[in-house]
């Protein structure tokens, strides 16, 4: 009997969207030589993770097993499957394998870091292969709403696994590859042990629709359109980049870019030769001059991002181009939820400056780079698996693609970010659970996020904050009175003075009273001086803030 194992691990993007990254595994339990999937990031928002600047998925487990790790192996270049490479390369160490597009994008990511170019190799679509231990690995084209999108056919001594990636079924993608039915099918007759595979849109029962089914509509906007049309839509989305700017085109309107994401992905997709026929795009400067009814922005922003290009638009001007009463500005994509407060206040100021909103909540000019209920069961129809293991999703998503799986006599198991599944056996299995989490990318450094630091954050975000401060001579006595600073606090209480005279003279009477042994302990002090502190806002103004004690000694 083998004492070797085939196992499935996600540490990102099981159980919610974003952070993707998952890990396979073959060999002896804990001795497994392995391979990664996708090391993506999820963003921030005030409520949770204020002034963090993006979220990275826990490596720490796989980090403590370096020497194990054979590859890296990108699905395609969405920042939720790629975003993290050049954050987390040196942690991990391992070679990366990407397509020329998503390879393109990684690098670029690397150069930041001052990795060589070398760490990325470029592979051609299956049936281009690469032998990585105990693994062979090839990328097989998928439709998504990026190009050279792939899942990945990853054969094991314990049989074969594919990987769906990110994808949606579209025979006429307009950029990037379409669907191909008969390749998938030709994957599976020799079997497929198990199928990971997104579950984004398992809730949508209408069948997906096809890239090339906006334009048409994007471009009679354009041309009812009296004033300058702003569209804004995923900067790698780089199918409806050529929708919009070939539907501006033909709507006799000139394209601008604005955005460094926006512009940075089209001259990717242009050095690796997916973009030929994109139109061709103005300065901002040649932009001011050409007539509003003539004009179209493409922006970033479409998730409310405060620094990006249509925030800042709404906010008034960037780069010298504003919007006017009797433009437009269409949001071409799908608000990811969380993210409905940001964009919901760029309309509303877009709107009071008399533009006309135009947000696709009936799919009109968006379609998803998803599949939907019946495109699922297709994939699932195309390979036949033993076994299924939904990924990429919410847990309730997770839930209910299992629950199809299983409606369609497949085995299916559940596998959120931590679960290590066994799939040796004729069934999957729990095998263990695994810590994992998040790291926060905060300035320039990576914080866990347990470390205390966004706690602390929002701790002081939601309560004020008070600085308090005691001088003591040799002999352990008060010189002076103590003094405090607030931040963030209303600064009269309850008792209509200054809450600051009040705080100082609650302190200083507490000081009095304090004994020797007290007045000698710093601990003890700066938590007696705490609690003083909260006691007194508490009674002023209703809140127990944040207290940092300072307490100097002359020598």
């Amino acid at each position: 009997m083998s004492t070797s194992r085939l196992m499935y691990l996600p540490l990102g993007g099981a159980g919610e969207i974003g952070m993707n990254c998952y890990v396979y595994g073959y060999g002896p339990a804990d001795k497994e030589r392995l391979i990664v999937v996708d090391l993506g990031v999820a963003f921030p928002d005030m409520d949770s993770t204020p002034g963090v600047d993006l979220i990275l998925p826990d490596v720490a487990w796989l980090e403590a097993r370096k020497a194990q790790i054979e590859a890296i192996f990108i699905t395609h270049a969405h920042e939720d499957h790629v975003g993290a490479v050049g954050h987390l390369f040196e942690r991990l160490g391992a070679p990366i394998y990407a397509r020329a597009f998503t390879a393109n994008i990684a690098r670029r990511k690397l150069d930041e870091y001052g990795v060589p170019e070398g760490a990325v190799t470029t592979l051609s679509p299956y049936p281009e292969t690469v032998e990585v231990g105990p693994f062979t690995v090839g990328f097989v084209p998928i439709s998504h709403s990026i190009p050279e999108s792939s899942g990945l056919v990853i054969d094991t001594p314990e049989g074969r696994v594919l990987h769906t990636g990110d994808f949606k079924i579209d025979t006429n993608p307009i950029v990037g590859e379409a669907f191909d039915a008969d390749l998938w099918a030709s994957l599976a007759k020799d079997g497929v042990r198990a199928l990971v595979c997104d579950s984004t849109n398992v809730f949508s029962k209408a069948e997906g629709r096809s890239e090339s089914t906006v334009g048409p509509e994007i471009e009679t906007m354009m041309r009812e359109a009296s004033g300058m049309v702003v569209a804004t839509t995923f900067a790698s989305n780089i199918a409806r980049l050529q929708t919009l700017a070939s539907a501006a085109k033909r709507a006799g309107r000139s394209v601008c870019l604005l955005g460094r994401s926006m512009r940075r992905m089209v001259e990717a997709a242009t050095d690796v030769g997916i973009l030929g026929d994109f139109p061709s795009v103005v300065s901002v400067e040649d932009a001011r001059e050409i007539p509003r009814e003539n004009l179209m922005l493409l922006v970033t922003g479409s998730q409310g991002e405060r620094r990006a290009a249509s925030a800042q638009l709404a906010r008034g001007k960037y780069l010298g181009l504003s919007m006017a009463e009797g433009d437009t500005f269409l949001f071409s994509s799908k608000t990811i939820p969380g993210n409905e407060r940001g964009v919901i206040q760029i309309m509303n100021a877009f709107s009071e400056m008399g533009v006309d909103v135009v947000y696709d909540d009936e799919g009109k000019y968006h379609v998803s780079g998803h599949a939907n209920r019946p495109d699922l069961l297709t994939m699932h129809q195309l390979t036949k698996p033993q076994i299924l293991v939904p990924m990429h999703g919410e847990h309730r998503h997770l839930r209910e693609h299992a629950k199809l799986g299983k409606a369609g006599g497949i085995d299916s198991i559940v596998a959120v970010n931590g679960m290590m599944i066994d799939l040796s056996g004729n069934a999957p299995t729990v095998a263990e659970y695994i810590e994992s989490g998040r790291t926060y990318l905060d300035g320039s450094v990576q914080v866990g996020a347990f470390d205390g630091i966004v706690r602390d954050r929002i701790r002081m975000a939601l309560n004020g904050h008070v600085v308090a401060t005691l001088i003591l001579d040799e002999n352990d006595d008060p010189l002076g009175d103590p003094w405090c600073e607030i931040k963030g606090i209303a600064e009269m209480g309850s008792s209509d003075a200054p809450l600051v005279d009040v705080l100082e003279h609650d302190l200083g009477q507490m000081i009095n009273r304090a004994n020797d042994k007290t007045l000698a302990d710093d601990d003890k002090l700066e938590e007696q001086i705490k609690r003083t502190v909260r006691q007194t806002t508490q009674a002023e103004i209703g809140k127990k803030v944040e207290v940092t004690v300072v307490i100097s000694r002359l020598a």
